[in-house]
């Protein structure tokens, strides 16, 4: 599968700890090679290694166990695209893990809308929290490269060992009921806002599935939908003819 947009897309996905974000990233960036991957947490991190200006007062504050101010967060992911030079209207990219609460998004739309680079969707994937949690239970990584496996649909070729060195998998300390369901009482106390948010600028859609390879292609649809090319939406509509007229049952 592969999609060519006709316009800019800057793309955020909204779901809950272990909704399949990451994977539906990195399905998206390959069928889209113009899409670039914005990672508030990649980004932090690699201004925290450095020891740049910001990533100096990032981390004056994790020091002291306290919050990472929105206005820092904001500046560290705008400071990100301009260097990218992806702050602009004809950029494409899609942005993972901020903002996470109403305030945030309030400071991210007022610095892209200064550049004439507003978000254009946002995706919430829903999926159901018993899915969730056994896809929680079933998950090991590999913790010098972060490569994620499951047990169920992605296991390693060696029990318990990882696939490209052969070093033991391990469980993340997060990865059980308990936490998990703190997290998501979090997640569902600051997403309405959130979605009332962007509901209100019209670019909101939820997708729903109980697993990515059900999200996937309504994902790819939705966006060629809005952002696909005319021919490649005729395409698509002639496709999704064809196969309904497979499965019409004969009367």
């Amino acid at each position: 599968m592969s999609l060519r947009l006709a316009r800019p897309l800057r793309l955020l996905l909204l779901g809950a700890p272990g909704s399949g974000k990451g994977t539906q990233t990195s399905k998206l960036l390959k069928v889209l090679p113009e899409l670039k991957s914005v990672s508030s947490g990649d980004i932090l991190r690699h201004e925290l290694k450095s020891g740049t200006e910001l990533g100096v007062l990032a981390a004056k504050y994790i020091a002291q166990g306290k919050l990472i101010p929105d206005k820092v967060i904001t500046q560290v992911l705008i400071a990100h695209l301009s260097k990218e030079k992806w702050l602009n209207p004809q950029s494409s990219w899609l942005l993972d893990g901020f903002p996470r609460t109403e305030r945030q998004a309030f400071s991210l739309d007022s610095t892209l809308g200064e550049n004439n680079a507003k978000l254009n969707l946002v995706v919430e994937l829903d999926v159901p929290e018993e899915v969730i949690l056994e896809r929680i239970d079933n998950r090991y990584i590999h913790v010098g490269s972060g490569r994620v496996y499951n047990l169920q649909y992605n296991p390693p070729k060696v029990a318990g060992k990882d696939d490209v060195t052969g070093e033991p998998l391990v469980k993340r300390s997060d990865d059980n009921v308990q936490v998990f369901k703190k997290r998501m009482k979090e997640y569902k106390k600051t997403l309405g806002p959130i979605k009332e948010h962007y509901a209100k600028q019209g670019i909101l859609a939820t997708i729903s599935g109980d697993t990515s390879d059900i999200i996937f292609p309504k994902l790819c649809a939705l966006i060629n939908q809005h952002f696909g090319a005319k021919e490649q939406q005729l395409h698509h509509e002639a496709f999704e003819s064809k196969k309904e007229q497979k499965i019409q049952p004969r009367l």
